[in-house]
């Protein structure tokens, strides 16, 4: 039995999907201005290994992942480049998707871009306003009125007015409240813009995923994930818009996973500590970074080291060594399911994704496993069943010999006769 631990509720939850069998789970995905950092990644991984693990349960998922591509980080880059918001994005997508397949994290069932679902936005904030929890300001710009949601700092368990008692805010005088949020804004001259009753305009960033979540997946659905970074203000904002909107509860389960600090330090660029994944690709193998972000629990802050990913490099040798000079087939998760280790490894997933658990797991299976080689007995089990549960945490898909002559850059993998040079 399947148990999450919800933010909302700030505690474990035994999961029950809202239709028997199906599961629809909505990510907050990139914001497209830049390269994408090891924080980008870890969230990329995680969420990928739970959507992996619920189709092993054999649950039919729909999995959505946006891409913010308009907001005010963007526009600024573009005009710092040279170059259109489009090229700019464009650009950015590609070099994400690229990231992606290196790191082994499948494409979402559905990825909208934020520029793709203008009606849909425009839609909402039309609900929100002739509603009262919106209001038009002379000007342009349409506003959320917090003080009309009551639950308003449910998932954060910040009080927004107790927030503001003594705070510095940047006065806003179009705005009743300075706890209210922009949903849509008047274009500047040269920015990106789109015809509203409200005028030309451009939609605030947090009623972007609010619109794109309910009109894929439905008003009510079962999963929202993201960092955690953005369960306040963003997810806070996405429910008290969508909930106003709809009428109805917005997600069932909240999962957020954990932070990335860096040598014990907070990444950022003023730090010199700022790592993209890019950088990190070009001197480690890709699934060693994998293996390393499932090395913690996906909730748990998480500290990157040079030495965290030569250690994990190191514990996918052992693993792929296990395998070496066996033709195995790949197999679903049901098929091993008899194998105690399996047993084990579900009844850890099951208690909210628990992957330092499956790891260990894995190792129990290289072990016996390489008992039986040793014993000169047939292996096929524990060798299946290494390869399947592997697969649901995206490792070990490799050949073992095309994983054990790379060295650390993913694009410097030794050939055969490179390797009789070397020995030569």
């Amino acid at each position: 039995m399947l148990q999450v631990y919800d933010s909302l509720t700030r505690k474990k939850q035994l999961f029950r999907p809202i239709e028997a069998g199906k599961i629809s789970m909505y990510v907050c995905g990139m914001t497209v201005y830049g390269d994408c950092h090891i924080g980008h990644a870890r969230s990329m991984v995680v969420f990928d290994v739970i959507a992996r693990y619920l189709r092993a349960l054999e649950y039919d998922v729909i999995f959505v992942r946006n891409i913010t591509d308009i907001e005010d980080k963007i526009i600024r880059r573009a005009h710092e480049n040279g170059e259109s918001v489009q090229a700019l994005t464009d650009r950015m997508i590609a070099e994400l998707h690229r990231d992606e397949r290196a790191l082994g994290v499948l494409p979402p069932d559905i990825e909208p871009r934020a520029t793709e679902a203008m009606p849909q936005i425009i839609t909402m904030i039309e609900r929100l306003v002739a509603s009262g929890y919106a209001y038009f300001q002379p000007g342009g710009d349409v506003y959320y009125e917090v003080k009309r949601f009551h639950d308003y700092g449910k998932l954060s368990g910040r009080d927004a007015e107790q927030e503001m008692a003594g705070a510095r805010v940047a006065v806003d005088e179009n705005k009743r409240s300075p706890n209210d949020f922009v949903l849509w804004k008047q274009s500047k001259p040269g920015e990106p813009q789109w015809d509203s009753p409200w005028g030309t305009g451009r939609p605030g960033w947090h009623i972007e995923c609010s619109a794109m979540s309910t009109h894929f997946l439905g008003d009510h659905f079962d999963i929202h994930g993201g960092g955690v970074d953005l369960k306040f203000p963003h997810h806070e904002n996405e429910i008290a818009q969508s909930e106003a909107a709809t009428g109805k509860p917005f997600a069932n389960y909240w999962l957020h996973n954990g932070m990335i600090t860096v040598d014990g330090k907070k990444m950022a660029k003023s730090e010199g500590n700022f790592h993209t994944i890019t950088e990190v690709l070009e001197g480690h193998k890709p699934e060693a970074v994998r293996y390393f972000f499932l090395t913690s629990h996906y909730a748990s802050p998480l500290d990157y080291s040079e030495k965290g990913i030569r250690n994990a490099a190191e514990s996918l040798t052992r693993l792929y060594l296990s395998l070496r000079g066996l033709d195995v087939p790949s197999v679903p998760l049901s098929a091993v399911q008899t194998n105690p280790h399996v047993q084990r490894f579900c009844e850890l997933m099951n208690d909210d994704f628990n992957t330092p658990g499956a790891l260990a797991v894995m190792f129990d299976l290289a072990r016996d496993l390489n008992k039986e080689k040793a014993a000169g007995k047939p292996v096929p089990e524990f060798a299946r069943a290494l390869k399947a549960v592997g697969a649901v945490l995206g490792l070990l898909q490799a050949q073992p010999e095309e994983f054990l002559r790379q060295d650390s850059s993913r694009d410097h993998a030794l050939d055969d006769a490179a390797v009789e040079r070397l020995i030569e």
